[in-house]
């Protein structure tokens, strides 16, 4: 009995590009799409487990439904006289259509109904050219001109810390601001009454003396009267 042709569409479908430098984890990104009218289960598998993590590495696809399988590479160091022998395969089968547990489903699969694809890794390495292009296309950093030492990177908050302390500031100096105008006008109004109790106490000294120079003349008077009165009373005895 033939083997059954794969349903899935493979994207791409032979070869899994790395592309370096490898001293970092590198991804791939390999899409599988169902364009048949059923549910599809799949599994990922590869021959080198150790070096590749992969996500998802199983599941169902919904008829018409397309998934992005993530493949990442971990970090190694490079030969490129070795050739990669890394392998990765794709299995699917049909998904029985009363089917709640995944891995009974693979664990009681048929091997005449299992569809497979199997595709190759490739590691490429980018040439000169295209790292003179990389550069060529990365934008300037923005140097602070104030300083000379490099250029200075602010993150958001520490914007909204120094935004807040400014608006502290400002409520400040607007706060002493009032208060200053507010002794400028309390010393204003001290002066001006001490002005109109100075005013007020001269002249109630000055009406103190007229007053006292007006009953003067009359307390004369009286004493001329008296004495009058005593020499008349002599005489006339």
């Amino acid at each position: 009995m033939s083997k059954l042709e794969q349903i899935l569409i493979l994207d791409p479908p032979a070869d899994l590009r790395f592309r370096g430098p490898f001293t970092d984890v590198v991804t791939a990104n390999l899409k599988l799409k169902n364009p048949s009218e059923r549910k599809v289960c799949f599994k990922v598998k590869t021959t080198a487990p150790r070096r590749y993590c992969v996500r998802p590495n199983s599941g169902i696809i919904d008829p018409g439904a397309t998934v992005i399988i993530s493949v990442m590479l971990q970090p190694f160091e490079y030969d490129p006289n070795e050739k990669s022998k890394h392998k990765f395969m794709v299995q699917t089968i049909f998904a029985p259509a009363a089917a709640t547990d995944i891995e009974a489903v693979w664990k009681d699969v048929k091997p005449d109904d299992l569809m497979d694809s199997k595709l190759r890794c490739v590691f490429e390495l980018p040439s000169e050219n295209d790292k003179v292009s990389d550069v060529e296309s990365k934008p300037a950093p923005v140097l602070n001109s104030s300083k000379a030492d490099g250029p200075v990177s602010v993150n958001d908050s520490e914007k909204k810390k120094m935004m807040e302390e400014c608006k502290r500031l400002q409520t400040e100096v607007s706060k002493l601001n009032d208060e200053n105008r507010q002794l400028k006008d309390e010393g204003l109004r001290l002066r001006r009454s001490q002005r109109s109790e100075h005013l007020t106490s001269n002249s109630s000294s000055a009406l103190g003396l007229e007053s006292r120079a007006g009953s003067l003349p009359s307390l004369l008077v009286v004493i001329a009267a008296i004495f009058i009165g005593f020499f008349l009373g002599k005489f006339i005895l």
